[in-house]
């Protein structure tokens, strides 16, 4: 390990990745962070990261603005000198990472700390009764519509196509944008915003079917007073807006499954 006069120093937990250590308590700042970044780089380090508790953001920022990314959070990664634990944000700079105070930097730098809200892509499929196609899962109790999680950089709509073709074996380009619901906190999961798309009228789909028995356990055509028995309040909420939607109307902007009231203040 070494260290500076003000107590700042780097060990190596790895090869060619050495970690940011300071005194407890002590307030860093970015100019005495950037010479020890510059001399490990010039030493031949690939990757110097550093742990700051959650609500130290001054450190936090100071690090930051030496070019460090935040890379979430570690639970728990921490104690307190009460012994008790500590929840600390990681975060890294690379010796390849743009110069702090260029360009580059600042839009790498805002790419990793802005926000980040989960994607969900779902299809509506209907049968010639204007029964609604729900897929029985095999991960939790509640039924929902075809489709998932967005992967990062992935389109909606050809997350949903992916999605269907992995799940029930079969190729449906999606259709119209039915609706875009945002949907708060629900149990453990965070936010996230939830496109439906229209997969169109395919009386067939329950026969021609092959299901992925990771995922699924059967599909079903059900009837929307039956929705209430088989899926999560929050689903029959959306689903139920947008069969009861004028199509000419376009797309749904949604709010936990319903038409937002208008700001009267």
């Amino acid at each position: 390990m070494s260290t500076d006069g003000s107590g700042l120093g780097l060990r190596e937990v790895g090869p060619g990745v050495l970690e940011l250590t300071w005194p407890e308590g002590a307030v860093l700042s970015t100019a005495e962070v950037v010479p020890v970044l510059d001399r490990a780089f010039a030493d031949g380090a690939r990757r110097v990261e550093a742990e700051v508790p959650v609500g130290d953001r001054e450190t936090r920022v100071a690090l930051q603005r030496a070019g460090l990314r935040p890379e979430g959070r570690a639970r728990g990664r921490s104690m307190s000198s009460a012994g008790l634990p500590v929840d600390v944000t990681r975060l890294a700079r690379l010796a390849q990472d743009p110069e702090p105070g260029t360009r580059e930097s600042f839009l790498a730098m805002l790419n990793a700390t802005l926000p980040r809200t989960r994607v969900i892509a779902q299809g509506l499929i209907r049968d010639d009764r204007d029964r609604v196609l729900l897929c029985e899962l095999t991960y939790k109790s509640d039924w929902d519509l075809p489709g998932g999680v967005v992967d990062p950089h992935e389109a909606p709509w050809v997350a949903l196509r992916r999605e269907v073709r992995e799940e029930l074996g079969v190729d449906l380009p999606p259709g119209p944008l039915l609706a875009v619901n945002w949907m708060p906190p629900y149990r453990q999961w965070d936010d996230a915003v939830h496109f439906v798309f229209d997969l169109g009228t395919v009386p067939d789909l329950a026969e021609r079917a092959v299901l992925d028995p990771r995922e699924l356990a059967a599909v079903h055509w059900v009837e929307p007073a039956e929705f209430a028995e088989r899926m999560a309040p929050y689903a029959v909420r959306h689903l139920t807006a947008i069969l009861a939607a004028d199509r000419a109307c376009g797309p749904l902007v949604l709010e936990d499954g319903t038409v937002p009231e208008a700001d009267v203040t």
